[in-house]
């Protein structure tokens, strides 16, 4: 038995279907070749997923009644005594049969052909022994195909999700994959804190806050690279839900530069510089 068969008989292994000659075949597969276990483990796991999957249901009340109807109107054969086989079989035993008489060319060719070769019907022991294989085969089949589309599911979801990620997720993950990934965490005086993450490299920064004050409705958190000499650069405005935000800052990191946050009028500093002293300086030199 090879790899294939043995994976293929594992499904009737797990759910105890398999004929005494298969069974006997698969425990000689199985202790000679260890390494081929993860097959019943992976299918007894199939197994035990379906079945907590499926609700339970009672019998049809009459179930019961119908099986005995059915029994009691079955035609019963008695079983038949033999004492001699031989006698009640005659190719039980040796028999001797006579030759045939030549025939000669003329009869001969008036003989109908003979049937073609045909191989013997199958015994109803190998009738079933198929069936039994072949609806294990299919079950490990469905089984398979249910994990599958499962899988499948699952994994649109998550490609879904991982695809339409917000801006700011995907700069802090390319931050946070650069080698050069830089962060550092600034304390608010009302208790809260803000961290920078950069990286030179890809010239990205990303701001994670926690416990930002409470502003009015009419402003707006507006966020600042401080270029060396004092030079502010407006690198966008972000809204604080809860006080928690995650925002990236609209423009190219330079070296040196100091990413600040100020409180400015709604939609930002109407004139391109700070109106007020930074609640938040954080040096990326």
């Amino acid at each position: 038995m090879d790899e294939q068969e043995f994976a293929e008989l594992a499904a009737g292994y797990v759910l105890g279907s398999l004929s005494p000659e298969d069974r006997l075949v698969f425990d000689e597969a199985r202790a000679t070749h260890p390494e081929w276990e993860h097959w019943i483990v992976e299918d007894a796991a199939i197994a035990a997923a379906l079945a907590e999957a499926v609700p339970d249901a009672a019998p049809p009340l009459t179930a019961r009644s119908t099986l005995l109807a059915r029994i009691g109107t079955m035609p019963q054969v008695p079983a038949l005594e033999i004492e001699d086989p031989a006698a009640a079989d005659p190719l039980a035993g040796p028999v001797e049969v006579p030759p045939l008489p030549e025939l000669t060319a003329e009869e001969a060719s008036v003989l109908p052909p003979a049937p073609p070769a045909t191989d013997p019907a199958p015994t109803t022991t190998t009738i079933q022994a198929v069936s039994r294989r072949n609806w294990t085969r299919g079950l490990l089949t469905l089984a398979a195909s249910l994990v599958v589309l499962v899988t499948l599911g699952f994994g649109a979801v998550t490609l879904n999700e991982y695809v339409n990620r917000p801006p700011e997720v995907v700069a802090l993950d390319e931050i946070e994959s650069a080698p050069d990934a830089e962060s550092a965490t600034f304390d608010l005086e009302e208790g809260g804190t803000a961290t920078a993450h950069w990286s030179a490299s890809i010239g990205k920064a990303v701001l994670v806050s926690d416990g930002l004050p409470e502003i009015a409705d009419d402003e707006s958190f507006e966020l600042w690279f401080v270029r060396e000499g004092g030079e502010p650069v407006s690198a966008g405005v972000f809204e604080a839900s809860g006080g928690t935000s995650t925002a990236i800052l609209d423009g190219e990191l330079q070296p040196g530069d100091t990413i600040a946050v100020t409180i400015e009028p709604q939609g930002g500093s109407p004139d391109g510089q700070p109106s007020s002293d930074p609640i938040i300086a954080i040096p990326t030199a």
